[in-house]
């Protein structure tokens, strides 16, 4: 359980750096925010891609879920970063 755990999370950080990377231009998000961003684009990767699989196990990261995971994630940090960049002017 506990080494699941830690290899969620490192997915999630390589996942979530991968989306930074192709993501332009400067992001200013934390190393945790990037991982938790990748924790959660790996999940959402992992079930859609078990889903177009027909896995057994939907939350299996495959060749197809990691995609899902990298795209899920690249559009997570684009929500996180319009959410923490704009301010409102008056």
């Amino acid at each position: 359980m506990i080494i699941q755990i830690l290899g969620l999370l490192l997915v999630g950080l390589v996942i979530g750096a991968l989306a930074r990377l192709l993501r332009p231009g400067k992001q200013s998000m934390s190393l945790v925010a990037t991982m938790l961003l990748g924790v959660v684009g790996a999940i959402i990767g992992g079930l859609l891609g078990g889903l177009l699989n027909d896995s057994t196990n939907p939350f299996e990261l495959n060749v197809l879920g990691f995609v899902f995971a990298v795209i899920a994630a690249f559009i997570l940090v684009g929500v996180a970063e319009g959410m923490s960049g704009k301010k409102s002017r008056v």
